[in-house]
């Protein structure tokens, strides 16, 4: 009941704010520029290949929302710090948190509450691309299946990251602070499978695990694979721990 007491509230500050509507705005304006541009893409291609007598069609999965899904992954570096850089930063700025903490809830129900509240304005960030899938569905053929998989990808990778940007978000009272830390840090997890590109070496590999990129490739072809999603689901758990960690020291302190 608490958890889903402080879910509400931090959804309802969400959507009290600027914050959630600049944020679907932003994601709006760049998914769709992306989204012309695969299916621009898409119809030169198709024109070229019947000038050229090429009976084979082309695949609007791997064509077009494929590489939407990729670009949207993308996209999630910069939103996922917006979301979570006031989760525990502006409680702590406005002195909230010693209330917060003190108050007979325990740190899980804090925690959870949050960064659920989080992972719905996320999920609801990206329903916003349902509008494209749904021309395509229109006027096009796509498999339906791969675009589902494709989109549980898209929310695990993203629950993921909001988890450490939630623990990232206990560190410092200031948003900027924290939203620049956690681009940094999100950043940071997705350029490591590079290391593998260039080294083969058993570290290079072992770093490269690390990356949330290179798991979100299999949900981006729409095939679902059990390593990947135990990746997601681990950092989500080490994440959670981590904030509850630190929670529990400014619990202490308090």
């Amino acid at each position: 009941m608490n958890t889903l007491t402080i879910f509400r509230k931090e959804l309802n500050s969400y959507f009290r704010s600027p914050i959630a509507y600049g944020v679907m705005a932003f994601f709006a304006l760049i998914t769709g520029y992306f989204f012309y541009i695969a299916v621009a893409y898409f119809v030169q291609m198709g024109i070229q290949s019947s000038m050229m007598g090429q009976s084979q069609p082309m695949n609007v999965n791997e064509s077009v929302i494929r590489p939407l899904f990729g670009n949207i992954s993308v996209i999630g570096l910069f939103i996922i710090p917006m979301i979570t850089m006031r989760l525990f930063a502006e409680e702590k700025r406005t002195g909230t948190i010693e209330l917060l903490i003190t108050s007979p809830v325990t740190d899980l129900e804090i925690i959870l509450g949050k960064w659920l509240a989080a992972v719905a304005l996320y999920a609801s960030i990206l329903l916003v691309s349902l509008l494209s899938m749904v021309t395509l569905f229109m006027y096009g053929n796509p498999d339906w299946r791969p675009v589902l998989v494709g989109y549980l990808g898209l929310l695990l990778q993203g629950g993921c990251l909001l988890a450490i940007g939630t623990f990232i978000s206990t560190w410092t009272r200031n948003q900027i602070v924290a939203g620049v830390a956690g681009f940094s840090v999100c950043l940071l997890l997705w350029v490591l499978d590079w290391l593998s590109s260039f080294q083969d070496s058993v570290g290079a590999k072992v770093v490269a695990y690390l990356s949330v990129l290179q798991h979100f490739d299999s949900f981006s072809k729409g095939v679902l694979d059990s390593k990947d999603i135990l990746y997601y689901l681990s950092a989500i758990f080490i994440g959670l721990f981590l904030t509850a960690r630190s929670l529990e020291s400014l619990r202490w302190r308090a």
